[in-house]
């Protein structure tokens, strides 16, 4: 990367910011004067922003308090999403029976928005803490469903022939030959569904009335507070992207080994 490259890498982005607090002041001043400015956003949040672990009741704590609650519900809800959703996917890019048999029942499934299966979650677990896992499992898992089993139908048969000929077992054939020619298909799936989690459990929240970024968002906007509704989306957005990137990470290392 030449000099002008890397001087323009790290400009650029500051650019896109600018412009974005630009237009943001713009709308605030002559197109929508409920909404706060930049700056009054920033006033107004900035005892949540630079003491964001406070506590002073369920619902009046720091961004970051709120942030840490959504994390957890988004960990355990993406965790059993690609526990469930990482051996449906094998299964359904090496078994054409079981393709046959549940593809079309998957397909039903995966456009569902999770506003129609939080409430079925709340039927059947009856509190909204198992509700919200439920749903963001439901909903996160279809990403690493389909992309897994795209990577296994897509996988050489020259290789899939050479484990024949070497007479591997099934076992072998699946560590040492499929999930390896798998791992980028697998990782796009993973970090589709990460994405998914961390939205679902925004609108989880907010119906729910769950403490959490969704559930401060939802409260703030009943009362009428624009600035923390400001604050709550870019936090939102913030941690998405974070988590984004992360996954990144670990799938650079992973594929690295």
């Amino acid at each position: 990367m030449t000099r002008r490259e890397t001087l323009l890498s790290y400009l650029l982005p500051f650019v896109g910011i600018a412009t974005v607090l630009t237009v943001w002041t713009m709308l605030s001043q002559h197109v929508a004067p409920d909404l706060p400015s930049p700056w009054r956003t920033w006033q107004e949040s900035e005892p949540y922003v630079l003491r964001p672990f406070f506590k002073d009741g369920e619902m009046n704590q720091g961004i970051g308090r709120f942030a840490a609650l959504s994390l957890w519900r988004v960990t355990k809800g993406f965790a059993l999403a690609i526990a469930v959703g990482t051996p449906l996917g094998f299964l359904l890019g090496l078994s054409s029976h079981f393709r046959l048999a549940f593809d079309p029942v998957i397909q039903v499934m995966r456009p569902i928005s999770p506003l129609a299966w939080l409430p079925l979650g709340l039927i059947i677990f009856q509190r909204s803490e198992p509700a919200a896992l439920f749903t963001i499992a439901l909903c996160a898992m279809w990403p690493t469903v389909v992309n897994t089993a795209v990577g296994v139908r897509s996988i050489s048969p020259e290789y899939l022939n050479v484990g024949k000929v070497l007479k591997l077992s099934r076992v072998t054939m699946l560590r040492k030959i499929i999930v390896p020619a798998t791992l980028p298909y697998l990782f796009t799936g993973y970090r589709l569904s990460l994405g998914l989690a961390w939205l679902v459990i925004v609108a989880s929240e907010m119906l729910t009335g769950a403490p959490g970024i969704g559930g401060f968002l939802w409260q703030e906007y009943n009362s009428l507070v624009y600035s923390h509704i400001l604050l709550s989306i870019v936090t939102i957005g913030l941690i998405g992207y974070v988590l984004d990137r992360l996954m990144g990470v670990v799938e650079a290392r992973v594929r690295g080994l």
